[in-house]
């Protein structure tokens, strides 16, 4: 197989990690990539918004395949311009895509088909009406962005100064672009958090291990949420019991439904959910894989991934068989000085070498440039270092000698990546 890989992140260069590993990939390529995807596959520039150059790309490219990493170019419509030039692909139609393309289109879906999920207040179009609803809520709240924003677009509060503020930022000041014209505003729902994501052909799913990423910039999930500050993944992370009750209450009925409003959904579909007292329910969907969960999940990944996808692509998942390494894994995100406000660029990254050295240890990046024989910072979120091991604290081990070894000024991470374990072992008894 040729396969052209398309973002640049630690997502797409863990895609590329693993898909290199396949026998049956001759050829791979990476569009826009990065200064670490660089040293795995050959690096295209492209604008990916442009959902026809990327089709140009790949029949230009002669690819057997293509996997899109990032929601834009799903959300865009890539799978459709793909399929209507009978262009295999990893991804969702772009109805399918509006399940994160828009909050208000995933909470009416979730509530038509009565799939357990938050309450909601309201949905508004103007701030004084968001402004108004704030007083006929019980707190804390959540308030969405409808649109796409980069992981920012929501908030959880008790405060309504800070509830008010937010609507001004979204909807007056347009922080958030026009992903902010339209606010969603529900209750908020209380327990541990878990990202389950699902490869799907529309008829066939194959849930991956449940992974949880950690949001907030700082220990102890504190400071602005980020796009995720490190995830992890264990054999006990929750019970077989509750992994079955998500599959039947959640999982298979959201495909069924999707079907059932004459959509079929091909490709990963992420699960953001709470584990409440009450059973999990869904926060939100992303349409593809996510980042950091990725890099954690293709660490313990034991199946060829390359065959799995093609499989995919062709409505035939059920020929494929799955297994995992046993055991855990974590992924550190090292991230620029500022992180997620303003930040410093074109900073030089020390100790890679030296990192790689650690064994169980794999560095994937995620906004790197390559100069010469030197990496640079050029983004928010820079290294995910990534390690698996028998035991959930065996790989946090690993996970943090190598990254002690990686310097660039203003480098941040967290220290409490996979500290939450005990949060999943009291819910391990939900039923």
């Amino acid at each position: 197989m040729k396969i052209l890989v398309v973002g640049g992140g630690g997502r797409e260069h863990a895609l590329v990690w693993k898909l290199r590993q396949s026998s049956q990939v001759t050829a791979l390529w990476c569009t826009p990539g990065n200064g670490g995807i660089a040293t795995e596959a050959e690096c295209i520039p492209a604008d990916l918004s442009d959902v026809a150059g990327l089709r140009q790309l790949a029949q230009q490219l002669g690819v057997d395949l293509t996997v899109v990493g990032p929601e834009q170019p799903l959300v865009l419509g890539v799978a459709d311009e793909f399929a209507r030039h009978n262009l295999p692909i990893i991804g969702p139609s772009q109805a399918c895509a509006q399940l994160e393309g828009s909050k208000v289109f995933a909470k009416n879906f979730l509530r038509r088909h009565g799939l357990p999920t938050a309450g909601v207040y309201g949905v508004f179009d103007s701030a004084s009406d968001a402004r108004q609803a704030l007083g006929a809520v019980q707190w804390p709240v959540v308030l969405k962005a409808d649109g796409l924003c980069a992981g920012k677009g929501v908030l959880v509060t008790e405060s309504r100064d800070a509830a008010s503020a937010f609507i001004a930022r979204a909807m007056e000041t347009c922080e958030f672009g026009e992903g902010g014209n339209r606010l969603l505003i529900e209750e908020a729902l209380t327990g541990p958090e878990l990202s389950y994501i699902v490869l799907t052909d529309g008829e066939h799913v194959v849930p991956l291990v449940p992974t949880r990423d950690h949001k907030r910039v700082f220990d102890d999930d504190k400071g602005p949420n980020t796009g995720g500050m490190g995830a992890y993944s264990s054999d006990d992370i929750i019970s077989p019991e509750l992994d079955a009750r998500i599959l039947r209450t959640i999982i298979r009925p959201t495909i069924e439904a999707l079907a059932s409003d004459g959509l079929t959904y091909r490709g990963f579909l992420y699960f953001g959910l709470m584990l409440t007292a009450d059973g999990p329910k869904v926060l939100e969907f992303n349409c593809r894989l996510g980042d950091p969960e990725t890099q954690a999940l293709l660490r313990r990944c034991d199946f060829d991934l390359a065959d799995a996808l093609r499989a995919t692509a062709a409505g035939q998942l059920d020929r494929v068989k799955i297994a995992w390494k046993s055991g855990a894994s974590i992924c550190v995100v090292m991230s620029s000085g500022g992180y997620p406000g303003v930040f410093d660029k074109g900073q030089r990254i020390e100790g890679l070498g030296d990192a790689a050295a650690v064994d169980g240890a794999v560095v994937f990046h995620a906004g790197s440039k390559l100069t010469g024989d030197y990496y640079y910072t050029c983004s928010g979120r820079v290294l995910g270092v990534t390690a698996c091991g028998a035991t959930l604290e065996l790989a946090r081990k690993t996970a943090y000698e190598a990254a002690g070894r990686i310097h660039f000024d203003g480098a941040h991470y967290r220290k409490d990546i996979g500290g939450s374990k005990v949060e999943f072992a009291k819910t391990a008894e939900l039923r």
